[in-house]
């Protein structure tokens, strides 16, 4: 394709804004919207395989069907005059491995917010059930507002379908940024990304990947069974925390690894909350101002150590029992007199009558069986 072709009687090819072993990438216009966008071509011996043609419009469906402030957009895919091209949402900026090449590395200030932003990308991605499997920084593009988009979804997978005799390096996705077990030959998965995102972080944070060597055999190898140096090694006051962080996504085992780019991201988040993350201590309040129970200084205070809680009078009456009033105004005070209960007096007294009266009518029933003078 050439500048000024019109693709597919829609797209208007205006400037190259990159080329590759693998495509080519275009600005264009699209003509019938009547908005920019880049139009990624991708070179006729990939575009010329049937079984790659196939694979790649099920993935670029898939990633067609991914909406995500941190992933770029896919407006279209197809293949016309035998080439396969895919239509995307155009960014104005760079992609990451040009920022890194011009600042040499990024702060921490600078690159962790780049970073979540891309694991929020890959992670949406992940729950919706798709591997990137070729994470690099030259997938991530970066506007001049510094909103990163993840890009390229699908692209490596589909490429895995061509015939192993067909194959070349690139097939393989980049081999300064693959997984260990994508280096072996087995199906890449979410921990693969995580992996991935981890020498991009990497390299953002030291200004060159864990790995470097000069054929793609020898950088595999190094993937399968080297240690990175430590991050301290480039960046001596890198937070510990931080440090381990990237050696923990770096493991060579998936499992020792996050599981997905969402739960990298979130460790990430709350990584600078944590006071390692400071660079000043934090100050330490002084003893005055905390409030302890006696009885809790009293368990936690050395013998030998002074007691500043005991210095201060108690808070509540309780804890000084001698210092309370004494009780007998209170109980020794004379009673007011209770009120008489008449109906219960009243009650009293008709008892007393009712066994009276009866008195006499019992002596009237004796006398009448026991008469005087028998």
């Amino acid at each position: 394709m050439t500048e000024g072709a019109l693709l597919n009687d829609r797209y208007q090819l205006q400037e190259t804004l990159g080329t590759g072993g693998m495509a080519n990438v275009y600005l264009a216009r699209d003509v019938v919207l009547d908005r920019p966008v880049a139009i990624k071509v991708l070179r006729k011996e990939y575009s010329a395989n049937d079984n790659f043609q196939k694979q790649f419009l099920l993935e670029a469906r898939a990633a067609a069907n991914l909406s995500h402030p941190n992933i770029v957009t896919v407006h279209d895919f197809g293949i016309a005059d035998n080439l396969v091209y895919i239509v995307m949402e155009q960014i104005p900026g760079k992609d990451l491995k040009q920022l890194v090449r011009e600042r040499g590395r990024f702060t921490i200030e600078q690159g962790i917010p780049l970073m979540i932003q891309a694991c929020a990308g890959v992670g949406y991605a992940h729950r919706a059930g798709l591997v990137h499997c070729d994470i690099k920084p030259h997938n991530m593009l970066v506007s001049k507002d510094m909103r990163l988009k993840v890009t390229d979804f699908g692209i490596a997978r589909a490429l895995a379908t061509i015939k192993p005799g067909e194959r070349n390096d690139i097939v393989w996705g980049s081999p300064l940024y693959f997984a260990p077990e994508q280096a072996l030959g087995e199906a890449p998965t979410p921990a693969s990304d995580v992996y991935s995102l981890g020498v991009v972080m990497y390299e953002l944070l030291t200004g060159t990947p864990p790995f470097t060597a000069s054929t793609a055999d020898e950088l595999a190898r190094l993937h399968i069974s080297a240690r990175p140096l430590p991050v301290s090694e480039y960046v001596p006051d890198i937070p510990s925390l931080l440090e381990e962080i990237i050696m923990k996504v770096l493991s060579k085992e998936p499992s020792a690894r996050y599981r997905t780019a969402d739960q990298l991201g979130r460790v990430l988040q709350k990584f600078g909350t944590v006071p390692d993350f400071k660079t000043e201590p934090e100050p330490v309040p002084s003893p005055a101002v905390i409030t302890v129970r006696p009885e809790i200084a009293e368990r936690l205070s050395p013998p030998s150590q002074p007691r500043p809680v005991q210095q201060e009078p108690a808070p509540a009456p309780y804890y000084q029992p001698q210092t309370l009033p004494e009780p007998a105004p209170v109980y020794q005070a004379e009673a007011p007199a209770e009120e008489i209960d008449w109906v219960s007096v009243g009650l009293g007294l008709l008892a007393v009558i009712s066994v009276g009266g009866l008195i006499p009518f019992w002596l009237m029933v004796y006398l009448s069986f026991f008469p005087p003078g028998r």
